[in-house]
Formats: C-alpha cells, sequence, structure tokens
C-alpha cells in the first residue's frame, strides 16, 4: 500500500501542472527520490530524424547533453524502438550499453507512450548493479504512463501558446505592412518583424528580377556573404528548389544539402518560402537559423500565412510604385520626365559628394526638328522623338537614365562615371542617331550634344545642366551634329581640358 500511496502522490505531482519545463524537473526530482537513483534523463523523440536527444538529466558526465541516439541504438534507443521497457543488470556485461555516467553500473530504460506513439524514454541510472527489481522496474513503468500523459499535455499546452504567440505576431505584420507602401521600408520591416516575432537567426527577402533573384532586404545576426542588391540565379539554391517546386522547402543540415548555397557564413538550417500573389511568384522569403534543426514542419503553416501576407503587400507596393512612376513618365516616348530628371539629378549629385565620385549629364537636342516637322507632319516627327528616345536607352548602361527634358530636348543622367566616359558616351549616341535609317524621313536625321561632369562643371544641379546646355549652344554653333563639352580646370592635373 506504501509503494501505491507514493505512485499516486508522484502522479499528481506531475499531472499537476502545464508548464512543459516543470513537468520535466518533477518527472526527474521523483524518480530520482523515491527510487534512489544517482543519474536519471528524458530523451525525447526527434520524429523527422528519428533520433533520441536528452532534453533534461541529472547525473550525466560533462559533454554528454548533446548525444543524439538512433533509434535501436544503446538501451534507450533500444527501448523506444521495441516500445517496452530494457533493463541491463550490469552494464559492464552488457554490449547494448553506451556511456553517459563513469559511475554508472545498472541501467533501465522505459518508452514514454501516448496511444502506442512513442514521445521520448525515461533513462534510470544507479552506481549498483542490479539495483532495479522486478517490483521497481513495474513501479517505473506504471510512472512513467503517468510521466508520458503529463508530458504529453505539457507539449500540448505549449504547443497552444506558441499557435496564438504566432497568430498574434502573423496580425501584427499584417497591420504592420499594410500601412506601409514604400517598397524599401515594407521590406526592411518584413524582415525585422519576422526576425523579432519568430526568433529565426535571419530573415531575407529576395525578389525576381529578369532571370535573377536579388536580395532586397535582410535583417539578422548572421554574417552576410553577398551585398545588399546581389543578384542569385532564380534556378539554383534551395530557393530554386522551392520555386520550382512552388512550396516551401526546409532544410535542417543545411551545409549538406547537394544545392545549398550559402548566403550567411554561420546558416545551420534554412527556410525557403515562395511569395507568390493572385498567382504570380514575386521571389522568396528565406529564414536562416544557426543550428542545424532548427525549423519544424508544425511551423511552416504559420509562416507560410506570413509570407502570403508579404507577398500582397509587396505586390501593392510595387503598384504604389507603378502610379508614382506614370508621374514622372513622358507620355509620348515612355521615358522619363523632367520632374524625374531633376529628382534623379539630385540624387547623383549626393550620391557623388557622399562617395567622392563622379557623375554627368549629357544634353541632347534634334537638329532642325522644327523643319522636319513641318517638312513631315508632326505624327512623324513624334516617331522619330520615339526613335532617338530607344536609340538613347540602347547605348547607355542600365543605371543611366534617359528623359525627354522637353520639347525634342533630351537629358541623360549617367551615374558613377567621369568626363572622358561621358564625353565618349555623348559621341556614341551622336553616332547611333547620325546613321540611323528613320523610317518615313528621306534625309539624315542628327542631334547636337553637351555634356558635364561633377565636380568640374559644377556641384549643384543648375551649374551642371548649364555646363551642358553651354556644350550643346556650342556644338549647334559649330555646325550642329557635334557633341561638346565647354572646358573645365582638371582639379587632379591642374590643366584645362575640353572637347
Amino acid at each position: 500500500m506504501q509503494r501505491i500511496a507514493m505512485l499516486y502522490d508522484a502522479s499528481q505531482a506531475v499531472l499537476s501542472t502545464f508548464e512543459l519545463d516543470e513537468v520535466l524537473q518533477r518527472i526527474l526530482n521523483i524518480a530520482r527520490t523515491y527510487f534512489h537513483l544517482e543519474n536519471v534523463a528524458i530523451l525525447l523523440l526527434d520524429k523527422e530524424k528519428q533520433e533520441l536527444y536528452p532534453k533534461i538529466q541529472i547525473g550525466w558526465d560533462a559533454g554528454q547533453d548533446d548525444v543524439r541516439l538512433a533509434l535501436g541504438h544503446g538501451l534507450s534507443g533500444i527501448a523506444a524502438q521495441q516500445k517496452r521497457p530494457v533493463y541491463a543488470s550490469d552494464v559492464k556485461l552488457d554490449s547494448r550499453y553506451i556511456a553517459s555516467a563513469v559511475g554508472t553500473r545498472s541501467e533501465l530504460a522505459i518508452p514514454l507512450m501516448v496511444r502506442d506513439e512513442v514521445v521520448g524514454v525515461l533513462d534510470c541510472q544507479s552506481e549498483n548493479p542490479n539495483h532495479f527489481g522486478d517490483d521497481t522496474i513495474d513501479l517505473l513503468t506504471i510512472f512513467s504512463t503517468q510521466a508520458s500523459i503529463a508530458l504529453q499535455n505539457a507539449q500540448l499546452y505549449s504547443l497552444e501558446r506558441r499557435r496564438a504567440r504566432q497568430l498574434e505576431a502573423i496580425n501584427a505584420i499584417a497591420r504592420e505592412t499594410t500601412a506601409v507602401l514604400d517598397i524599401k521600408e515594407l521590406l526592411a520591416k518584413v524582415c525585422s518583424l519576422i526576425q523579432q516575432e519568430f526568433r529565426v537567426s535571419h530573415v531575407s527577402v529576395l525578389l525576381r528580377e529578369e532571370e535573377d533573384l536579388v536580395l532586397r532586404a535582410h535583417c539578422g545576426e548572421l554574417t552576410s556573404g553577398i551585398p545588399d542588391g546581389g543578384r542569385l540565379p532564380a534556378g539554383a539554391g534551395l530557393w530554386g528548389r522551392a520555386l520550382s517546386m512552388g512550396k516551401t522547402v526546409i532544410e535542417n543540415d543545411a551545409s549538406n544539402a547537394p544545392d545549398y548555397i550559402g548566403l550567411y557564413h554561420e546558416t545551420g538550417s534554412r527556410m525557403c518560402i515562395p511569395l507568390v500573389s493572385f498567382g504570380q511568384t514575386l521571389g522568396v522569403l528565406v529564414l536562416d537559423h544557426m543550428r542545424t534543426g532548427g525549423f519544424r514542419v508544425e511551423e511552416t503553416q504559420p509562416l507560410e500565412s506570413v509570407a502570403d501576407i508579404c507577398a500582397t503587400a509587396i505586390q501593392n507596393a510595387h503598384y504604389v510604385d507603378r502610379v508614382k512612376q506614370l508621374a514622372y513618365l513622358d507620355g509620348l516616348t515612355g521615358i522619363f520626365n523632367r520632374r524625374y530628371f531633376e529628382m534623379r539629378m539630385a540624387e547623383e549629385i549626393e550620391r557623388a559628394r557622399r562617395f567622392h565620385g563622379g557623375m554627368a549629364v549629357i544634353m541632347a537636342d534634334i537638329d532642325q526638328f522644327k523643319v522636319l516637322n513641318d517638312e513631315f507632319g508632326h505624327l512623324l516627327g513624334d516617331e522619330v522623338l520615339r526613335q532617338v528616345s530607344s536609340l538613347f536607352h540602347q547605348q547607355v548602361r542600365k543605371i543611366d537614365v534617359v528623359c525627354r527634358y522637353g520639347g525634342e530636348e533630351f537629358a541623360i543622367v549617367l551615374s558613377q562615371t567621369d568626363a572622358s566616359y561621358a564625353a565618349a558616351i555623348a559621341e556614341k549616341l551622336r553616332k547611333a542617331v547620325e546613321s540611323w535609317q528613320f523610317p518615313g524621313v528621306p534625309r539624315q536625321v542628327t542631334i547636337s550634344v553637351g555634356t558635364a561632369a561633377y565636380p568640374y562643371h559644377g556641384t549643384t544641379r543648375d551649374e551642371l545642366v548649364k555646363a551642358a546646355d553651354a556644350g550643346l549652344y556650342a556644338a549647334k554653333q559649330a555646325g550642329r551634329n557635334r557633341s561638346r563639352m565647354t572646358p573645365f580646370l582638371s582639379k587632379s592635373s591642374g590643366h584645362s581640358a575640353g572637347i
């Protein structure tokens, strides 16, 4: 009767709380105190890897906390595999024993089970051989049944609390993202919120651009291996697998995955979720954990909900960007207008000033355009403007900006460049137009071009435009179909230069 009363008290103790850590600690304390054990541990089952790992222990040697036992290995692994208690009365004579404490002489491993499903193992060790008699094994087996129920209840309670926190996090992210329409600010906020609310090591957003993915934003504690704005192949890596399959990909040992491509040096595990809005794939949400095994399958659904919210917010931000961009486009040619030119000039001058670099502006004017309009009509004149715009686009880099300044005049902002490169581009544009056969125009169309460079011709927008206009005027005065740059005093060599 005393043992039954003791078992009742022990069962009541472990079933009286839903806090997982407290349940685990009580199971250990009861097993150690009631059954006079030196070493006790609870190993939980990693279902995905089919391995046991120590969740909590008392009495094990230092360094044993990281051990992982495959099912069928060691007494605990055999107990979990066979779903029955396994006992070694003298571990020195038992080849199944895997040491966790030097002084151990006998070991009893009892599976923790709920509805015929193993959730873990209660591992009991003693420094005395033959420590566990049949009565003790029976009592510990009955106790482990109550401990299993308590453990399962605590895990369910923990899962429900985690889900409640995740729902709160999803709602918080939804509220925050709907209030932000600037794409750069939105992506930064998305990464920060997910990293904070879901406790991952790093969050990245890769967005599609042509055939590549571009790192548009990231936030976290890992060391980046590529710069912001870096391009990555859309068909490679774990993100490529996620895009091709159209679903979430988890790699809990990322470095050993054959298609793994590193973004961050310390990544142990990775989750990639496609960002899809209204059937359009915008990119990939990439989550990195510093440790291996950082992601559980049950976490997929809430994170996919977050990805859907983010995709919709990104699509909305793109739409707002397009609407804004329309205000900066010329209706006839489809290129940027003067308003955008002035804004971009200010940005490039500030960039050049901050990083001690260079930039340039080109002003180009179609020669005798009024005569062409009068002779061949405005419809043909409009087509000439469109084709000149297209020619300019083909001759400059993607980072450069072609604008219609007004009438038949164009302005081109050349980013991160110097005077000699700008002069070469001006001449390249002139030759491209000169050699082009414009449909419906029986005579040659030419342009005159003026160029100015920061900081040699000025350090403000007005100074640079004035200098480029002066070059354009000089080209006209010299007979048209020419490119000219106003002379300037070279700051590096101290001599005059000009074209």
